[in-house]
């Protein structure tokens, strides 16, 4: 597979997680939702369990945390749903500029229900201004969603004037906080957001399980967007996975146990890769720096030279991106980069590389080995092009 460097759109299985979804499947296959027997009852228990373990993690009670199929599912109830649960004279939301397509897509989806949708502005780090919110802010916004920590660029967002003025003026709170486990400590409570969504596959956990929190406190509850047996609270109906539940119950303990030594390590690991690179290449050029950002992540640009087209050369010594994997496929101006205001020529070099619990020295300083070689390449291929172009002209002269 070569040097992994996109831990931000997906993380690596733990082997420890692994082993727990093994244990699960072998010994706890049976429906949690049948209460006639007791291989149902223990699959519940083990989900319960798996329950109390995430929220113990983030900060919360148990009954205040739905599983869902993943961060997208969680937005769209925590954004859309929060919306459609809204009094009737409450119909604009607020949402952040440089949000995870999930939340975009969920709050302009609400247009069809009567709702507008206005985008706060950033900085060019991704940061909200709270004065600008504050202007913005009445007793019609339903909900206000601000992503913790920003999935492109890595920006954490200082939260807690956002929200302390969105929940003054009465509106649901919801903050995308998929990211933020490897990033920092999580306590939901400190936060005083009402929903917050999280996902496994972020944490080293599998794919296709996320969770909502949402405040027993919160101003009112969400609509269901979908229908069926009324697990999680009637919000997420469905059967739940139990072994999914469990691994990722069992990524959110390890991270509770070994985050804060994780963090400085891929932190350490981010910075050195990022001095090697800018002694290798005199090209590249930090896109933004807020004053935190997620400590794996490196968004950068090389300076006339397209991101698609190192990426391709990096291949398959090196796996990295050029903004969010969930717009993969559309090959259009990163929403994140045009917030800050990078015109499209600009954005157009920009790459992001992320760094986590299984990146290692090794893997920084071959990397940058090979993204020199592939810049050099492209360099090389570009001089030649200008030199055949002005020999055309002046034969053409």
């Amino acid at each position: 597979m070569g040097i992994y460097l996109d831990n931000q759109a997906s993380t690596p299985v733990d082997p420890r997680v692994k082993a727990v979804m093994i244990e699960a499947m072998e010994h706890d296959f049976a429906n949690p939702s049948s209460e006639s027997h007791s291989a149902g009852w223990q699959a519940r228990e083990r989900v319960e369990q798996a329950r109390a373990t995430i929220a113990k993690a983030i900060g919360c009670g148990p009954d205040e945390l739905i599983f869902t199929s993943g961060a997208t599912e969680a937005d769209n109830i925590g954004v859309l749903g929060a919306a459609l649960g809204a009094p009737e004279s409450r119909r604009r939301i607020l949402v952040g500029a440089t949000e995870h397509k999930a939340v975009l897509e969920a709050a302009f989806a609400a247009q069809r229900s009567g709702f507008s949708i206005e985008l706060l502005p950033v900085d060019g780090c991704g940061l909200i201004d709270p004065a600008e919110l504050r202007v913005r802010l009445s007793d019609d916004v339903a909900v206000v969603s601000v992503m913790l920590v920003n999935n492109e660029i890595g920006t954490i967002q200082p939260l807690d004037e956002i929200v302390r003025l969105s929940t003054a003026a009465g509106a649901f709170v919801h903050t995308d906080a998929t990211q933020a486990p490897t990033a920092m400590d999580i306590d939901i409570g400190e936060l005083g957001v009402d929903a917050a969504s999280f996902s496994s596959h972020k944490i080293y956990g599998p794919k296709g399980i996320g969770a909502l929190y949402i405040s027993a406190a919160a101003p009112w509850r969400p609509r269901p967007l979908m229908f069926g047996g009324g697990q999680e609270l009637g919000l997420r109906p469905g059967t739940l996975p139990t072994h999914l539940c469990a691994g990722f119950a069992e990524a959110f303990a390890i991270l509770t146990d070994e985050g804060a030594a994780e963090r400085e390590w891929v932190a350490r690991l981010r910075d050195d890769f990022a001095q090697l690179l800018g002694e290798t290449v005199a090209s590249v050029k930090l896109t933004a720096a807020p004053p935190k950002r997620h400590p794996g992540n490196l968004h950068v640009r090389f300076d006339g030279i397209d991101a698609d087209d190192l990426l391709a050369r990096l291949q398959p010594q090196v796996c990295a991106a050029t903004g969010s994997a969930c717009t993969s496929g559309h090959t259009h101006y990163s929403h994140v980069l045009e917030a800050i205001g990078q015109p499209a020529a600009v954005a157009g070099q920009g790459v992001r590389f992320s760094l986590g619990r299984f990146s290692d020295d090794h893997d920084v300083r071959q990397a940058v080995e090979f993204i020199t070689a592939a810049v050099e390449q492209i360099v090389g291929a570009l001089a030649h092009q200008d030199s055949q172009a002005l020999v055309r002209r002046q034969r053409c002269d």
